[in-house]
């Protein structure tokens, strides 16, 4: 009898051992849920891993791109503070009170984004100078489009970087579901046709690449761009002639207006620069393929978001739907 006595107690003392083991082994689990590491850029514009605390409750959003994913994701509980943004789709943000106005995508309200108290701040490449600075508040994700990877990739790569800090990676395949097949359907209308890509800028026409703003219509739906020849156009393009866009006489002529887009006052629209004596004589005007972007502020300062993606493909869809 004090033999099975002994015997209760030394499994006893073992079980308690082992339990006293696996609840001091508990609480490393539990840290290791609390962060998670991501690749975004610094202020060089450098790729490197940042520590961001998982799932955050306070967000700061002073890029339209990350606004966007955030949004599409169904996160705008956790928005605590906003950049403005004339932005149709993205309007509730602004209006609601709760939502603090942190400046703009190129000027931070700095005092205003330590008030909100965020735990993760996200910003684009306009904001890159700010990188340190915004860093002494709280971890700070700064995603870009990759001109190599083309603008549906990275749409695609940064929803899920996004997606992976709230553990909701599973929902990036069905906000992305549609978009390779109509990217396919306007590839099949773009096939073998020429195009100038540009952008309307304080009366001026600049010719952008495959490398910046715009590139997925050379990229991606595959017009053969006639300005790209001429290097890199990154950022704001390459001012051009009006002659050397009679030189070139492609069969499309796609116009960014980024006077409209970020809302210059007095500034001629890109119909009026565009449609003079000499681009009235090129074969995109006389067969009407003269296309001016519907959506311009989407194209100049939303590139990379999800809905952004969207308003882009139909602002082609509905130009070459004669094609398709």
């Amino acid at each position: 009898m004090k033999k099975r006595v002994w015997m209760t107690a030394v499994i006893s003392a073992a079980m308690f051992v082992m339990a006293a083991c696996q609840s001091r082994e508990e609480p490393s689990e539990a840290v290791s849920q609390e962060t998670v590491e991501i690749q975004g850029l610094n202020g060089s514009k450098e790729t490197v891993t940042v520590e961001i605390p998982y799932d955050p409750q306070r967000i700061a959003v002073l890029d339209m791109a990350s606004l966007d994913i955030l949004d599409s994701l169904g996160l705008e509980s956790r928005v605590v503070g906003t950049a403005d943004t004339s932005l149709e789709y993205l309007q509730h943000y602004v209006e609601n009170e709760a939502v603090k106005n942190l400046g703009t995508i190129k000027e931070a309200d700095m005092e205003a984004v330590m008030n909100c108290q965020p735990d993760v701040i996200f910003i684009g490449g306009r904001l890159a100078a700010s990188y340190d600075a915004l860093s002494e508040i709280a971890p700070v994700i700064y995603l870009s489009v990759d001109p190599e990877l083309g603008v549906v990739e990275s749409v695609r790569k940064n929803a899920e970087t996004v997606a992976s800090v709230f553990g909701m990676e599973e929902k990036v395949d069905g906000l992305m579901a549609d978009f390779d097949s109509r990217i396919q359907a306007l590839a099949e209308a773009a096939e073998g046709k020429t195009a100038i890509v540009g952008m309307c800028t304080s009366g001026s026409f600049n010719v952008l690449g495959n490398d910046g703003r715009c590139s997925m219509i050379g990229k991606e739906i595959g017009f053969e761009n006639v300005g790209q020849e001429d290097g890199s156009t990154s950022t704001h393009g390459n001012e051009a002639s009006f002659e050397y866009v009679v030189e070139k006489n492609p069969e499309y002529i796609f116009v960014l207006d980024r006077d409209t887009a970020i809302g210059t006052e007095g500034a001629r629209l890109a119909q009026e620069i565009m449609e003079n004596e000499l681009v009235m004589g090129t074969d995109a005007y006389k067969n009407g393929t003269i296309v001016y972007l519907e959506h311009p502020a989407v194209w100049y300062t939303a590139e990379g978001g999800i809905h952004a993606l969207d308003q882009m493909l139909a602002d082609l869809e509905k130009e070459l739907n004669k094609e398709l």
